[in-house]
């Protein structure tokens, strides 16, 4: 009952602004219809809403961001949505240096969370690639519903967590190639940090870093735990692919044929861990990760077809051989973990990536990227030799730059 009442005062508020922007002539409200699925939904159909004062393109005040669907399974809330509010700081705010704050509440797929952030961006010339960016956050949710969750024992009781969340963002253009650097930390709970690097060796080479370390409080809750292969299950509801069952066909993920990037992202070992998480009583999953993942880019040529193209800037075609590496344990990080072998995991293949980018008013990324991969190397490979065919279809950029 108390979801319904919530979304009874999101629908009110919907209206108050529909109202708002018919009587100002300065204030603009843009509607998008939009459709998805998943099991428990069913086709979910509804609509976003973008608000924005005219002419602002979307870096001005009263940023809006709202979304409302209807499950047409009707389940037991078959109504879902999701709000977004962001109000610039004057006189802390100039274009690529803004201060804001910002409003978000939302329930849909079984969780209901809500936070209100502070966010501040600098960017010290006119390369929107060139910044940091400090958040700090006030969070607090719960997972009502874990009939949309494909995987149940990765998480935790339904009760409602709250918790201090800091995020930083730093990224660059160096003359070897763009450098990014990411690290989130949620109070006396987890936090993880990633680093990625591009070098350039000429215009058809290139090597991919990414370094990543995560650490979950070893008394903390499963959904924020490791796994070889993806992210913590909390941060599956982040993209709404992988947000709810059945969006994906469950019988590809128990088979391990998808790999949603994340995490320590030892793709190789997506078969292994997705066919675990479908048989086993109990999740195989660790509260700390230290990985690298590399790639090096090698020309193909479809990519070679697009180079002066109109969409060159939008779409690309990558072609390269991967290699991950990481390190897992269920103990404190210190001399143990280090010697525990068993606990250490490499593979390497080869992948192709085709990618579409649109970026937004900040020079980010906006498109989605799909992978074709095989992990043709496994340290340790099980009931199976260490050298042998394995597909793998990807969702993401495992390494985004």
């Amino acid at each position: 009952m108390a979801y319904r009442n919530v979304i009874t005062t999101v629908a009110l508020l919907l209206l108050s602004l529909a109202a708002f922007a018919q009587d100002s002539d300065s204030y603009k409200l843009n509607f998008y219809p939009d459709a998805w699925y998943n099991d428990v939904d069913g086709v979910r159909i509804g609509a976003f809403v973008l608000g924005e004062m005219e002419g602002t393109y979307l870096d001005g005040p009263h940023r809006l961001n709202v979304g409302v669907w209807l499950g047409t399974k009707f389940p037991d809330l078959p109504v879902s949505y999701y709000f977004s509010f962001t109000e610039p700081l004057l006189p802390e705010s100039s274009p690529g240096n803004e201060a804001n704050l910002q409003l978000q509440s939302s329930v849909r797929t079984g969780l209901s969370s809500h936070s209100f952030s502070i966010n501040k961006r600098l960017q010290p010339g006119f390369d929107e690639l060139t910044f940091k960016k400090f958040t700090f956050s006030v969070i607090t949710e719960r997972m009502f519903d874990l009939d949309y969750r494909p995987y149940p024992l990765l998480w935790s009781d339904d009760d409602w967590k709250t918790f201090l969340k800091f995020n930083f963002i730093w990224s660059r253009n160096f003359e070897v190639g763009r450098f990014n650097l990411a690290a989130s930390y949620a109070l006396f709970s987890f936090g993880d940090i990633e680093i990625t690097q591009q070098i350039h060796l000429s215009n058809d080479f290139k090597i991919r870093l990414r370094g990543f370390m995560g650490y979950n409080d070893p008394q903390g809750r499963n959904e924020y735990m490791y796994g070889r292969s993806y992210r913590p299950a909390a941060e599956w509801l982040d993209k709404g692919i992988s947000r709810a069952k059945g969006t994906i066909p469950s019988s590809l993920l128990d088979e391990g044929l998808i790999h949603f990037t994340g995490g320590a992202n030892l793709r190789g070992y997506t078969e292994q861990d997705f066919k675990e998480l479908a048989t086993r009583l109990a999740p195989l999953n660790y509260n700390f990760v230290a990985s690298l993942n590399a790639e090096f880019e090698f020309p193909n040529p479809v990519g070679r077809m697009l180079e002066g193209s109109i969409v060159e800037d939008f779409v690309s075609f990558r072609s390269y051989l991967f290699g991950d590496t990481g390190t897992f344990s269920n103990e404190y990080y210190g001399r143990h973990l280090l010697n525990d072998v068993s606990h250490q995991f490499s593979d390497a293949g080869v992948g192709f990536q085709f990618s579409i980018n649109i970026p937004n008013y900040l020079g980010m990324d906006r498109g989605f990227a799909l992978r074709y991969e095989i992990p043709f190397w496994l340290s340790h490979p099980q009931n199976e030799p260490r050298f042998k065919f394995r597909n793998l279809i990807g969702i993401g950029a495992v390494i985004s730059l």
